[in-house]
């Protein structure tokens, strides 16, 4: 039996030894309510593997040191009867990625930029691949003879390259768009090299798309889930949008292709032979365009398609797959594709909401996927004739996987919105569903906290529909008294305000500082079927908006809800609403907080990077006066109605923020100033779209809660 190894510390933010280890830690808290420092010593699960036997599983966990200011990876073996754990990890360095290789005998895994290699218990670690550049992810084949190796290549299709004798110019001459993605300058694009692997090295790594300026995976978030081994080790399907530049910018047609190893081929799964991409405009939505396709008829799979999976037999590739192009929140599809005839199959397409991640169950008949409904995103199953069927139904957000050591059932990561990730198997019997916990990563922490409660609430709209909204209670909720309420605008703009966890957004954090907090998933957010969200495209400050005061207004209404201290806070789209908000609420709202937010759309259009996203949500280029929803959408510019604001408001944003620039937080502190708002802006001038590093992360909270005390707890 595996002994469960616990790092016993005293009151600390993580275990941090001598040599500047991060651990797990075990602390004594002196309040039963969380604070932002106890977030933060939380262990966050990643990455989860199943040995072939299905004995034991080794999975990582994530650590953050507030001393330190960063986070560290360690390894864990779980024993699967028992629930036992052992910890692998012995370096102060992170070692993540972890799998079973050589049929169970040995666990791969990713330290220090290469692929090293250890026995099934733990020992004889050995570093198996010698690349010179950085291995940034892996993935063997069925027979671990082979292994995929995503590393990273120069790409000069837009930032041009510097000349030689300039190698310590820091100018970049630009030629065209997408020179910038999310957080970084375009320069490299990861690619997946094939070596072999003969039990002992990784040798002979050659890329498989050499000479192609374009990316796989996809960034800035794809990983090896968006690559396939077939089962005999034949062939690999990948994921790849083949366009740079300017037609990178405007496009989400992505594609899956298959490469034939013997033969060094490559064709393309989505597309049909001989296709040739329309031209289009390239400040407009491409809905509009589509009609005018020459292979409007034909079935392109013109949007997303990523993530393909073999059947168990080999016969069939299965993907996610969206239907239109430069629309990333369209509906995901699960699309099956035969190898022998060509013939695709969308098998969810009785399931109104998207599709998350998928797996073959063993007949190569069926499959288990997740998705979201109703606020939840539980587990499904569906067969090649379309039949879903729903599984789990819980108050929690799944994400799967991989099969269990049957194959008539699956492991799964579970959270809420009172409980971060932990390992579950789900095994169907029946009629009924079996759901047991494997891991308890956070109990010594949990332990001696004290929850609030999470409320399903359903609020009439004004056009008469209902509305989903959840609240959320303050730890130790007294019906009797009357408490401040935040109004939760969501962002994406279509992200699900499902059951999740968040670091930094967290719900128990605001309750835990007294606050009710009331999320409503207004118009625009999936699992409610297609026209409720597809209403907010093209229409930004339309129902959506009057969503988020039809919920605050609702719950307002309590007793226990002080209507004199209402605030409203969001992120992203959500800081775009509460930038809107702040001049239209009549005076609802005594404090405002906008983090990465849009404040004036014009602006907007031409600063950010990936071009599809205002082409479709605003409806084109602000200059294309003629088209009346985008007429709307910067007519109703957040900034053009400053004049109208009144409620003191907090601008955060972070400087390597390339999908929304923080001179939108910089415009919109400034305007407030200057009218005389009490503002204030907090800038992260080493973060992203996100906030990562540990002391930005608890600035962030400290700042957050500093602010609504200051106006809601007078």
């Amino acid at each position: 039996m595996i002994k469960s190894i616990v790092i016993a510390t005293a009151l600390a933010a993580t275990t941090a030894s001598a040599d500047g280890f991060i651990g797990k830690v075990s602390p004594k808290l002196s309040s039963d309510i969380m604070t932002p420092e106890v977030l933060w010593q939380m262990g966050r699960l990643g990455s989860v593997n199943l040995a072939p036997n299905g004995k034991t599983a080794v999975y990582s966990v994530s650590y953050y040191s507030k001393e330190q200011n960063k986070s560290h990876s360690v390894l864990y073996l779980l024993d699967m009867k028992s629930k036992a754990t052992q910890q692998l990890t012995t370096s102060e360095n992170s070692e993540r990625g972890a799998i079973y290789i050589n049929n169970g005998q040995n666990i791969a895994y990713l330290f220090g930029g290469q692929v090293w290699m250890m026995n099934a218990d733990g020992n004889n670690r050995v570093q198996i691949s010698h690349e010179k550049d950085e291995i940034s992810d892996f993935l063997f084949s069925p027979d671990s003879k082979r292994v995929i190796l995503i590393k990273t290549v120069p790409q000069n299709t837009s930032i041009q390259q510097n000349d030689a004798d300039l190698d310590k110019a820091s100018g970049m001459v630009i030629n065209d768009l997408m020179y910038k993605h999310w957080d970084h300058y375009v320069t490299t694009a990861p690619h997946p090299f094939v070596a072999t692997f003969n039990g002992n090295s990784i040798t002979d790594a050659e890329d498989i798309m050499k000479g192609e300026p374009y990316e796989c995976p996809m960034e800035p978030f794809g990983g090896v889930e968006q690559l396939a081994w077939s089962p005999d080790g034949s062939q690999i399907a990948y994921t790849c949008r083949k366009k740079a530049g300017l037609k990178y910018a405007i496009s989400t047609d992505s594609d899956i292709y298959l490469y034939n190893l013997a033969n060094k081929t490559t064709r393309n799964l989505c597309k049909p032979e001989g296709y040739v991409a329309p031209e289009v405009k390239v400040t407009e939505s491409l809905e509009r365009q589509a009609i005018n396709s020459p292979h409007s008829t034909v079935d392109c799979n013109m949007g997303y398609d990523q993530n393909p999976q073999f059947s168990p037999d080999g016969k069939y590739v299965a993907w996610s797959s969206m239907m239109r192009d430069g629309y990333e929140s369209d509906r995901s599809r699960l699309c099956v594709y035969e190898l022998a005839t060509g013939k695709k199959t969308y098998v969810t397409e009785s399931f109104e909401s998207g599709v998350n991640e998928f797996l073959w169950q063993p007949d190569s008949k069926s499959f288990y996927f997740r998705g979201c409904w109703h606020g939840k995103t539980n587990i499904y199953a569906t067969n090649l004739q379309g039949c879903v069927k729903q599984l789990t139904n819980e108050t929690a957000d799944y994400v799967l996987v991989s099969l269990n050591a049957t194959g008539k059932g699956v492991l799964a990561k579970r959270h809420s919105m009172s409980h971060p990730d932990e390992l579950f198997e789900i095994i169907p019997q029946g009629k009924s569903v079996s759901i047991q916990q494997l891991t308890n990563e956070n109990k010594p922490i949990f332990d001696q906290l004290t929850m609030g409660e999470v409320k399903e609430r359903w609020v009439k709209t004004i056009d008469g529909k209902e509305e989903l909204v959840w609240v959320i209670y303050p730890p130790h909720f007294d019906a009797n008294k009357k408490y401040p309420a935040l109004l939760f605008c969501e962002g994406g703009p279509q992200s699900p305000v499902s059951q999740f966890w968040s670091y930094r957004w967290n719900f128990q954090m605001m309750v835990a500082n007294g606050y009710i907090v009331v999320a409503p998933n207004r118009r625009g957010l999936p699992g409610f079927g297609m026209e409720w969200l597809e209403e907010i495209s093209g229409d930004y400050t339309g129902l959506c908006m009057q969503d988020y005061l039809s919920a605050i207004d609702d719950v307002a209404k309590e007793p226990y809800v002080d209507k004199e201290r209402l605030g409203a806070v969001g992120a992203s789209f959500g800081g775009f609403s509460v930038y809107w908000l702040a001049g239209h609420h009549e005076g609802r709202f005594k404090a405002l907080i906008a983090h990465d937010g849009i404040y004036n759309t014009q602006q907007q259009y031409v600063e950010t990077e990936e071009m599809w996203f205002p082409n479709w949500d605003l409806g084109g280029a602000p200059w294309e006066r003629q088209n009346g929803e985008i007429r709307k959408a910067y007519a109703e510019s957040p900034h053009l109605y400053v004049d109208k604001w009144t409620a003191p408001i907090l601008c955060i944003h972070g400087q390597r923020d390339f999908r929304i620039e923080y001179t939108q937080a910089e415009s919109a502190f400034a305007a407030a100033r200057l009218r005389g708002i009490p503002a204030q802006m907090l800038l992260f001038p080493d973060e992203n779209h996100w906030v990562l590093q540990p002391q930005n992360g608890i600035l962030w909270q400290r700042t957050f809660f500093r602010w609504l005390d200051r106006w809601l707890k007078k």
